[in-house]
């Protein structure tokens, strides 16, 4: 089911639900007269227009060939070192998800580029397809990424909400500028967890990952050549990301330079006409139209769903859950890694989380902490076998000489380091929280 269906789906079986509910009396249709409001607050949210800029802005510099000159940059730099392809492929995935946001055009763009690359120079298919699908989901964690605006939307939202159940009459709010902020040491550790296994694995199976073949002089050619490759996109990375860090722009005004910032990339890469700029305005049209399909349809499910009191059933149902806050968290945890086996995380943010995140954060759950700790998890189920999107992404372009449960067998060692990224945050809240308060203290 595409996400486009999902969309239609989640509002059709809303809205047949409260139909039947009328004709029994089981639903008041007072909650249906608010469904215009809540469609009105969707258009005028100015938060939201962040989505296609940022989409316009990933799509745009998947187009210069961003991926393409970095990775072989990178590889001419690394490649003579055991494992050093691995550690480049993990760069590009880094510099990539930051540049773009977006799962599956990283591991799609990752898995043209760089599969064929480390299978003719030797790499075990496994180590070479799990490589590459767990970097194409760092972009669900490192900023800016799409996942991280929308939700920041929604827990902003489902925080005002948990504030004022406690009494709180002047709510404080979160942002989607604190959740940048705070995903960036984790997700920096989280790549930097991805290479030291590589290079352990390069120790303890060295004939998994061969050294390439150094044509003379070609190190010191693509030392002058990184300069010109990487400090383009840093630059634009550093202006988006610092602009909000920093409280000069609104997410919205940031997004704005990305977009203009990625053209300004492409035209200096000529990688940039009239052709290209239509072609990338009607992905971000599709993608957009995708995203907000879905925003409207969960919006009528959980209209319809508060209609028949589904929210009062979850607090209900949370509040027995033994162990506390740790036990309701756990929980709520375990639900939403299994739904990322068979839902989009589009579906998952506008639809579960705006049930569960009140309920966890009347509790006093720190919002970034939680929302951080909600992508990380999503993002360990996107890579998982058997049902992971990105591995579902990285098979469709691999080749047929791959078998599925190479890939599966690849992605497990990267799934186990984000299950202990999960813990580290975990037990070390201040992994996330940290850098938020010291810069906006």
């Amino acid at each position: 089911m595409c996400i486009r269906d999902s969309a239609f789906t989640l509002a059709g079986v809303a809205l047949l639900f409260a139909s039947i509910g009328l004709l029994t009396g089981n639903f008041e249709a007072g909650y249906l007269s608010a469904l215009p409001s809540r469609l009105f607050g969707i258009m005028t949210n100015e938060t939201l227009i962040a989505v296609p800029l940022f989409v316009f802005m990933g799509i745009t510099l998947e187009k210069s060939k961003l991926a393409e000159d970095l990775l072989e940059t990178l590889s001419s730099l690394f490649g003579s070192y055991r494992g050093g392809l691995g550690l480049a492929v993990v760069l590009v995935g880094m510099l990539l998800a930051a540049s773009t946001g977006i799962v599956g055009a990283t591991v799609v763009t990752m898995g043209l580029l760089s599969l064929p690359t480390m299978l003719k120079r030797g790499y075990k298919p496994e180590i070479a397809t799990g490589v590459i699908a767990a970097s194409g989901t760092l972009g669900q964690i490192i900023p800016p990424s799409i996942v991280l605006v929308l939700l920041g939307d929604v827990l902003s939202s489902s925080f005002q909400q948990a504030q004022l159940q406690r009494g709180i009459y002047s709510p404080e709010t979160v942002s989607v500028g604190d959740l940048f902020v705070g995903a960036i040491i984790p997700g920096l550790i989280l790549v930097l967890l991805y290479m030291l296994y590589l290079v352990f694995i390069s120790f303890l199976k060295p004939e998994s990952m061969p050294p390439a073949e150094v044509v003379k002089d070609s190190q010191q050619k693509s030392l002058a050549s990184l300069l010109w490759v990487l400090i383009p996109p840093l630059f634009l990375m550093v202006a988006v990301l610092g602009s909000i860090i920093f409280g000069i722009a609104t997410i919205t005004e940031a997004a704005g330079v990305g977009a203009v910032g990625a053209m300004l990339l492409a035209a200096t890469k000529q990688q940039l006409n009239l052709t290209v700029l239509k072609g990338v305005c009607q992905e971000t049209a599709k993608l957009t139209s995708m995203v907000f399909l879905i925003l409207i349809g969960a919006s009528i499910f959980s209209l319809v769903f508060r209609g028949y009191e589904g929210d009062e059933l979850v607090q209900a149902y949370l509040s027995s859950v033994p162990g506390g806050v740790v036990g309701i968290v756990v929980v709520v945890m375990l639900a939403m890694f299994l739904l990322g086996f068979v839902l989009d995380f589009i579906e998952i943010t506008f639809v579960v989380v705006p049930i569960v995140a009140p309920i966890i954060l009347a509790l006093g759950v720190d919002p970034v902490w939680l929302g951080i700790l909600i992508a990380i998890n999503l993002q360990t189920s996107f890579l998982t076998p058997p049902f992971g999107f990105a591995l579902f992404y990285l098979r469709g372009v691999a080749p047929r000489s791959i078998e599925t449960k190479e890939i599966y067998k690849g992605a497990l060692p990267f799934v186990a380091i984000q299950l202990f990224m999960l813990l580290l945050i975990t037990l070390f809240p201040e992994l996330v929280t940290w850098l938020p308060n010291k810069i906006y203290s």
